[in-house]
């Protein structure tokens, strides 16, 4: 049983409010990053799917990198600094942009950002955590991102209409929030001494075998269930498609957001009492659900359902995914652990959004959620089929 005197450490609530503040900053941008790219840049919707894939596949490489460096040096927050930080630099370049690559640039230093800071401030999370409370404090973490990813488009509206549809004076206003994020984690997040101790060793190819059949079950679902989850920047493209006008388009990241936000702690504390291929399953249930009714619908009221289903597997999935990755790898290895898993499940990002935006093209917005609830379908496929699998990740937490 879980000891309820055990509280979550004050350094998990200050990367969460960190990944609040820059979620904020970010998805001000991103709430409108399609239409910017489609309607005032001319791009076509496979171009929109490959600058998203292209920028998160680049995010879950340079993880490889920063977890690697985690664990070699045994320092999490020099990492998770620059990561910000370069993130903070990049929000200018999006408004001063004015075709393709310079578009591409400022995404592609944004997730450059993003891929040095990800795995080791979830290895910082798993060093400062008790065992017990893990999915709790990934779930906490994972709803604070998540109301700024709702704060953000919510923000955006209100931009929108005072400054009368001018997209590059929303997206200078973004810089702020970005800028206090970094500045929370210098004055804030603190990084135990213990994590210096077990991570002097290099990381060997033949390290990663200590890692275990568990980990890698955890990583050959969660690259899957990739697949079928392809860039929000559809979602966004599906409603504009059904007469959302274009000041209400971050619309659709506020309603994603917010039953993400309801959800995901929630998702962390039933992870600690719930076997997780239990709430995996359920997660895929609900974006097939979610693609079935964006592939049927028309009109607002069935695309705003279907993106409210999309939100909870979300929140089902997200926080849950990385508590067991650290469940299920050596402490010593867990920076790599969460490094691997980001660059399989970006790279299956890549592959989503390129096929997602290539079938919009050419076949419609339908086949391309059709196509997600198929690739959804073989995630749950494997996902009862690793029911005899063992592994502390897959079964109840552990009591600490």
């Amino acid at each position: 049983m879980t000891d309820r005197r055990l509280k979550v450490p004050p350094t998990v609530i200050a990367l969460g409010m960190v990944s609040l503040l820059m979620d904020t900053s970010s998805e001000i941008i991103h709430a409108l990053l399609p239409l910017f790219m489609t309607a005032t840049l001319g791009l076509s919707v496979t171009v929109v799917g490959v600058i998203d894939g292209i920028a998160e596949a680049t995010s879950s490489i340079v993880k490889v990198f920063s977890g690697y460096l985690s664990d070699r040096f045994g320092k999490r927050k020099p990492l998770i600094l620059l990561g910000y930080g370069l993130a903070a630099a990049s929000k200018p370049l999006f408004p001063l942009a004015a075709g393709l690559f310079p578009v591409l640039g400022a995404r592609f230093a944004d997730r450059i950002g993003k891929g040095l800071r990800g795995a080791p401030r979830d290895a910082l999370i798993a060093d400062v955590t008790p065992a017990a409370l893990r999915g709790r404090a990934f779930g906490l973490r994972q709803s604070l991102d998540t109301v700024g990813a709702f704060v953000g488009p919510i923000l955006a509206i209100g931009l929108m209409v005072a400054f009368a549809n001018d997209m590059r004076a929303v997206f200078w206003v973004a810089v702020i929030p970005a800028v206090l994020a970094v500045l929370c984690v210098v004055f804030w997040v603190r990084e135990p001494a213990a994590a210096q101790g077990t991570a002097k060793a290099p990381i060997r190819l033949a390290d990663l075998k200590q890692l275990g059949s568990a980990y890698w079950g955890v990583v050959a679902v969660g690259g899957v269930f990739t697949l079928a989850r392809f860039s929000e920047a559809f979602l966004i493209l599906k409603a504009t498609g059904e007469g959302l006008p274009l000041w209400l388009a971050p619309m659709v990241l506020v309603a994603m957001n917010l039953v993400y936000a309801l959800g995901a702690y929630p998702a962390g504390v039933l992870s600690d009492r719930l076997t997780a291929r239990s709430l995996l399953l359920a997660g895929v249930g609900c974006l097939i659900a979610a693609d079935v009714v964006l592939a049927r619908s028309v009109g607002l009221v069935g695309v705003f359902a279907g993106i409210a289903l999309w939100g909870v597997h979300m929140a089902l999935t997200q926080g849950l995914l990385a508590k067991l990755v650290a469940d299920t790898a050596p402490a010593r290895l867990r920076g790599s652990a969460f490094g691997v898993f980001s660059l399989v499940t970006g790279v299956s990002l890549l592959v989503a959004s390129v096929v997602a935006g290539v079938i919009w093209d050419r076949f419609g917005s339908g086949m391309t959620f059709v196509a997600g609830a198929v690739f959804a379908a073989l995630a749950g496929v494997m996902l009862l089929a690793l029911r005899g699998s063992s592994g502390r990740g897959w079964r109840k937490a552990d009591p600490a």
